[in-house]
């Protein structure tokens, strides 16, 4: 409609452009000549005309328009009728249901009712029986019950007492089973290859011509070993050399001083000494390896050097014939699996395990060596759990806590599997450690060896403390003092006393 208006006012602007008379030019005095009245009404007409064209396309455009118009309605109205039918129609469904449910509700309603009445009904007629029944057996309720299960217990009696008797033997077997099961696997997992020896160390020789060197003139060479080392050399075997102590370390040192002494070729006194100090610093690391080497395999990465250097000590040192390393190596191991399979502290079992038997390794104090790890851990501030596994390993006190069982029960399948200790070699090497201990007790005596499975004690003294005189007296009281310690010592003990003054100078 817009269109066509704007159409016709388009055509009149052309119509009136048309019509207009332009006006003389002042400048010019060319007369202007009016176009001709005909001409005029020609225009007019054709105008008139072609307005009443456009009126009539108008008035079209204006019908179709409303012709259009009116047929949308139409449409809408019918859309609008036929969702208001469908909304009648869903709610005439509506209105049914909610009927349906009305009639089911009073339905149920009506048969709750039916039931209750019943149900009472039910009752009413079983207390009617009770009470005849009662009336007939002269019994309540509650007495009735209870002669029931009176009979139907003394009928079952028997019957439960078997099965619970069974049920008993089945768990003790299945507990039986399990404990054995995680046993066997902690000593399976403990399993050490560590072959130790306790007296005697051997060191084989391919020349029999350097055992006389070994002895020296007059037996000088022998002497100055056996008196820097402390060990008890036996030449008597061909082809070998046995050094006998006590002492592992001892002896672990005149081995390596040997071995060096044969591939040097050089046994003199002098030499014989300085390689003796030579291995025992050497000695000093290799036990520091070996307390770090423990600590790593076990999974203990940052425990203090000296907590380490004292556990290197284990090497060679000996509890009833069981090499300590390898006891503490072995009890870890079984210890970090039961702590495993029972939901324990592995870490607190670890460190526990580890460090149970330190306190053997402590000489210079008195006490037993559960009472000197105790102390040596609290004086380092370890944590209270670990002190706790230390000091209940050996049932001093009543176990703290799961760990320290498991500390406890893993030192005692170590120590107690066959083969593992020797009661006799224990007691053995106390002995000889107690007549070391009487020498060195009295003043001016620098060492003390014992030698010969402890029938002869070798006593060094220190000449600048002590004459010839003094010498003689001391040895006597030494003699005195064995005698009261060891009434009834096996055999025959021969007490050497050696002073020795040695002079050097060095020349520069």
């Amino acid at each position: 409609m817009l269109s066509v208006l704007k159409t016709i006012l388009n055509r009149l602007e052309k119509i009136e452009k048309q019509l207009e008379v332009k006006e003389p030019e002042k400048t010019k005095s060319i007369p202007v000549q009016s176009p001709p009245p005909r001409i005029i009404e020609t225009n007019i007409n054709e105008v008139r005309t072609e307005a009443k064209a456009i009126l009539i396309e108008a008035k079209d455009e204006a019908f179709r328009i409303k012709r259009e118009a009116e047929e949308e309605s139409r449409k809408i109205r019918q859309e609008a009728l036929t969702i208001e039918q469908k909304i009648i129609a869903k709610e005439e469904n509506i209105d049914k249901k909610l009927a349906q449910l009305d009639d089911r509700e009073r339905s149920m309603k009506n048969r709750e009712d039916s039931i209750n009445k019943k149900l009472a009904e039910i009752d009413k007629y079983r207390n009617d029986l009770i009470s005849k029944l009662e009336n007939v057996a002269h019994l309540t309720r509650d007495e009735a019950k209870n002669l029931i299960l009176t009979a139907v217990e003394e009928k079952l009696k028997e019957e439960i007492a078997v099965r619970i008797k069974e049920a008993e033997n089945q768990a003790k077997q299945e507990a039986d089973r399990k404990v054995r099961e995680i046993l066997i696997d902690a000593m399976r997992h403990g399993a050490t290859d560590y072959v130790p020896e306790y007296t005697v160390s051997t060191i084989k020789i391919t020349d029999e011509d350097f055992k006389g060197r070994i002895i020296g003139k007059e037996g000088r060479n022998i002497r100055a070993f056996e008196m820097a080392t402390g060990v008890d050399v036996d030449l008597d075997e061909e082809g070998v050399i046995r050094l006998s102590s006590f002492d592992p370390v001892r002896r672990e040192i005149a081995r390596v001083t040997l071995e060096k002494l044969i591939k040097d070729g050089r046994v003199q006194p002098v030499r014989i000494e300085e390689l003796v100090k030579q291995t025992k610093e050497e000695i000093e690391r290799i036990m520091f390896k070996e307390g770090e080497k423990l600590c790593h395999t076990v999974g203990v990465y940052n425990l203090p050097a000296d907590k380490i250097a004292l556990l290197g000590r284990f090497k060679f040192r000996f509890s009833y014939g069981q090499n300590m390393i390898a006891h503490t190596l072995e009890e870890t191991k079984i210890g970090i699996a039961l702590a495993s399979e029972l939901g324990a502290d592995i870490n607190v079992v670890r460190l526990g395990c580890l460090l149970h038997d330190i306190g053997k390794v402590i000489t210079d104090k008195e006490g037993s060596h559960v009472q000197l790890g105790v102390e040596l851990l609290k004086k380092n501030n370890m944590p209270k759990a670990i002190i706790d596994c230390v000091a209940a390993h050996h049932e001093d006190i009543p176990f703290p806590s799961l760990e320290a069982v498991i500390v406890y029960v893993a030192d005692a399948i170590s120590g107690s599997r066959p083969g593992a200790r020797y009661e006799n070699i224990d007691e053995y090497v106390k002995r000889l450690k107690s007549l070391e201990d009487i020498a060195t007790s009295f003043s001016g005596i620098e060492k003390a060896y014992a030698l010969q499975a402890g029938r002869e004690l070798r006593v060094i003294v220190d000449s600048g403390k002590m004459d010839d005189a003094q010498v003689v007296v001391t040895t006597r009281k030494i003699r005195d003092e064995i005698e009261k310690k060891f009434p009834t010592f096996p055999g025959q003990i021969k007490i050497t006393s050696i002073r020795e003054l040695r002079v050097t100078e060095t020349v520069h």
